[in-house]
């Protein structure tokens, strides 16, 4: 089994190379009228999607050919290595073909189904939210914390859409945002970026791929968040593709009081 190497900023670079690559494959789509097809499960997909999860595969494989990938565009590369490579080119595609630039493209590396790293980037606005292994939170190069926020009257939370929740999940989204001050919806993965600087106290979502957020889960806890499912476990990262809920929160006040609105 690999073991975690001590000098981890070969990654660091490497993920910061699959960004910005995946960036320059997704800027020339964006609102040009680009085709727009929709996938078995009737989600949309662009070509913009596919490059840029396509050059980052192949940056991956030529830095380290030995480790896994997991993507949503493309078949899984399963090699048995302890490192998984998740990427969400564009986690938020429904935005992109809007021109609503608050989609993301999401990176994230699981050792031994651990996040050891992760990348929220923009491509559009220039901002790149990143967690490394040496536990620095960084937006934009400079550190970033998240909010300090025990009053639930006062907290701000967002979530992608209700529309992707069944009916259970709906009403306990419900019960927790109308205790909160602000509600807002369709970030997608750049909520979560939000909730890492501080901006935000709460991105919450249902029935996610691990894809969809392998990446922001070591961005919101090296600031100082917190990231658990909707029973308060950690999320587990082995290739079973569908993660229930995620509910990341910037204080552990918060996150204490959601978990306990969320279970009624």
């Amino acid at each position: 089994m690999a073991a975690r190497p001590t000098d981890t900023t070969v990654f660091v670079d490497l993920a910061h190379r699959l960004a910005d690559a995946a960036g320059d494959a997704i800027r020339p789509h964006f609102r040009s009228g680009v085709d727009i097809e929709n996938k078995a499960d009737e989600s949309p997909v662009t070509i913009a999607d596919r490059e840029a999860e396509r050059v980052m595969r192949a940056l991956i494989e030529d830095a380290f050919p030995d480790h896994a990938i997991r993507g949503e565009e493309f078949p899984n590369k399963e090699t048995g290595s302890d490192f998984v490579w998740y990427l969400d080119p564009i986690d938020g595609t429904k935005s992109f073909i809007c021109g609503v630039p608050l989609f993301g493209t999401l990176i994230g590396l699981i050792h031994r189904g651990q996040p050891i790293l992760g990348v929220i980037d923009q491509p559009i606005s220039g901002e790149r939210w990143i967690g490394t292994p040496d536990g620095a939170a960084l937006l934009n190069d400079a550190p970033m914390r998240t909010a300090a926020c025990a009053d639930m009257s006062r907290a701000r939370i967002f979530t992608t859409g209700i529309e992707y929740y069944d009916t259970e999940k709906a009403a306990a989204y419900r019960r927790l945002a109308s205790s909160c001050g602000v509600r807002r919806f369709s970030t997608d993965c750049y909520a979560f970026g939000l909730v890492a600087c501080g901006s935000i106290d709460i991105a919450i979502e249902a029935d996610v791929n691990e894809y969809d957020v392998a990446g922001v889960v070591t961005v919101v806890e090296n600031a100082g968040g917190i990231v658990t499912d909707w029973q308060g476990a950690p999320l587990q990262f082995a290739g079973q593709r569908l993660i229930p809920g995620i509910l990341a929160c910037g204080d552990r006040a918060i996150h204490t009081r959601a978990l306990e609105l969320l279970n009624g």
